[in-house]
């Protein structure tokens, strides 16, 4: 029966062997870390009035072009159901927003949002108060339905919706980077609720000086 002697060169090598294999899983494993840290998605709220045209449009395209970033979510503050329209424009681009509901904001109350971003200007001032450092983001748009009853023809009534579908679809395009640029509140926990007889909420005169600045 052979003894096999393990001379100091040998033994060295062997020794060097391991602590590279260790040294590489460490590393790997540090590397997966960083992944999936960096594929954390922002949780974003587009919210509106009615949750059935401005804020779906959003959503949809979130999903659709920046859905690894982000996880979209839309709501109203009254919400009226889907608008035809809105789901009609949306097909016509590539996207189909039939499957969305049109949601109230109180029933989302619970999820985590990194920021909520008001489409229009009634969901900015009513923003319900949210639990957490969750931002305000302002970027408003024109309301479809509001802008037809000005034209005449369906084509041209659909029109006006084609063009808030393509504006929404520029904005979500910068996203998330230009989110930051357009927070109006750090925290939406400051909102409505610190009020007295004689003084505007706290948000709402915030969001005023806001305006009169742009």
């Amino acid at each position: 029966m052979k003894t096999h002697v393990l001379t100091l060169p040998v033994l060295t090598l062997m020794l060097l062997g391991l602590t590279v294999s260790g040294t590489a899983a460490a590393e790997s494993t540090k590397s997966e870390a960083k992944t999936d840290a960096a594929v954390k998605k922002l949780k974003v709220l587009f919210l509106c009035t009615g949750n059935s045209c401005r804020s779906q449009m959003a959503e949809g395209f979130a999903r659709q072009l920046k859905g690894d970033l982000i996880e979209p979510y839309s709501a109203g503050v009254k919400p009226s159901g889907k608008n035809p329209k809105a789901v009609l424009v949306m097909k016509e681009a590539g996207i189909d927003i039939s499957n969305q509901s049109s949601k109230d904001v109180k029933d989302l109350m619970d999820v985590p949002f990194d920021y909520v971003v008001a489409v229009c200007s009634n969901a900015e001032e009513t923003c319900p108060v949210f639990p957490g450092n969750v931002k305000l983001v302002r970027h408003l748009f024109d309301d479809p339905p509001k802008l037809e009853k000005e034209v005449e023809g369906d084509e041209e009534k659909l029109n006006c919706y084609r063009r808030i579908r393509d504006e929404i679809k520029a904005y979500v395009l910068t996203l998330p980077e230009s989110l930051e640029k357009e927070v109006v509140s750090e925290n939406t926990s400051v909102s409505v609720k610190k009020t007295d007889a004689k003084k505007k909420p706290v948000r709402q005169r915030v969001w005023q000086r806001i305006r009169r600045d742009r």
